[in-house]
């Protein structure tokens, strides 16, 4: 009972502590009684083994502790791997099961760390390789058509409007890309404050689909809802950023979708306080491995159609950032060749009335 009141930590002075005293008491009790003096100095014996245990124990506690920690906190120092508080904040403990478990997590923690690192270090690779890519080709096309110009092109009306046109294009390319750049890094730091109101998501989706008509005309891609929505259906959430989600979302199916296709959006109610909103395609589909790095900037299914459509390469990532300010979730389900289905929840809020 008394070991088991005492902290784990000093369980191995306690029990050596024990041992040098049970070892000692029985020495003297048989010198003692061998003299035939142990009746008359039981007392002294009793005050000499709870001396002789205070002492031990201490005595122990104290140079296992710097046995122990000081050369453990020695090495990590040595290798760069552990603060010098570290361990310092820890109670000290001369239990080797307890600091082998210790010892063992650090070393988890640690291999996480750098693997962390490298999850990282792999991300920073290939974030800095297509934002390279992204910027570098509309410069290089810019490039190229005022080198054209320069180079005797100029002289000629039509081919200079025409020239001066395309690098127009590229420049408003490289817009974009800043510019959601922008958007993307106030959403992650949190520098972007929503205007939370009150609006019809019906209304808004069907002024998205206004917005899409002519593009998806292109492609005969029909944009529909699901079903017939009569009634009004109010959220609270930024009506700009919102739309944003959607058009973006939108724009993503009409990219991949087949001509002739068709692109749906359903609003659902998910629980009493929450909708949830779906666009689903009848597109290419997005392979399995590639769906887990869908929402990650610059990243491309399809590494070369996707940029004939033109875009950013963040439309994706500020969907998911903003819907996520919002405090909400987005999901996405796709089969190869079936098509994808990218959806999100929103605030529901009672009608308005006036």
């Amino acid at each position: 009972m008394i070991t088991k009141k005492l902290k784990k930590s000093y369980k191995f002075a306690f029990r050596s502590a024990l041992l040098i005293t049970i070892t000692l008491t029985i020495s003297l009790s048989i010198l003692l009684l061998y003299q035939k003096q142990l009746e008359d100095n039981w007392y002294i014996l009793l005050i000499l083994m709870l001396l002789v245990f205070a002492i031990s124990f201490g005595i122990i506690q104290v140079r296992v502790e710097k046995y122990i920690y000081g050369r453990i906190k020695k090495i990590y120092d040595d290798v760069s791997l552990l603060e010098s508080s570290t361990f310092a904040a820890q109670p000290v403990t001369t239990d080797m099961k307890t600091l082998t478990e210790e010892i063992e997590k650090f070393a988890q923690d640690k291999r996480i760390e750098i693997d962390t690192l490298k999850i990282r270090e792999e991300y920073r690779k290939d974030f800095l390789g297509n934002i390279s890519h992204e910027l570098k080709t509309p410069l290089f096309t810019v490039q190229g058509y005022i080198l054209t110009l320069l180079d005797g092109a100029m002289e000629d009306k039509a081919v200079r409007k025409k020239y001066l046109q395309r690098a127009q294009k590229g420049i408003e390319r490289l817009i974009y890309i800043i510019r959601d750049l922008d958007l993307i890094t106030k959403l992650e730091v949190g520098d972007l404050n929503l205007d939370l109101t009150d609006f019809d998501i019906i209304e808004l989706i069907q002024g998205v689909f206004d917005l899409m008509e002519m593009k998806a005309a292109k492609k005969s891609i029909t944009l529909a809802f699901d079903m017939n929505y009569e009634a009004p259906i109010y959220v609270r959430a930024d009506k700009d950023k919102i739309q944003q989600v959607l058009s973006n979302l939108i724009v993503n199916s009409l990219k991949y979708g087949h001509k002739g296709g068709t692109t749906e959006v359903s609003v659902e109610n998910l629980i009493r306080n929450k909708v949830i909103v779906r666009i689903t395609d009848n597109g290419e589909g997005i392979p399995e491995e590639h769906i887990p790095r869908i929402f990650e900037r610059f990243y491309r299914v399809d590494k070369s159609g996707s940029r004939k459509e033109g875009g950013s390469g963040l439309g994706l990532s500020i969907v998911k950032h903003i819907i996520e300010a919002h405090g909400e979730k987005i999901y996405v389900e796709s089969v190869l060749d079936v098509g994808s289905e990218f959806s999100f929840t929103l605030e529901k809020v009672r009608p308005q009335t006036n």
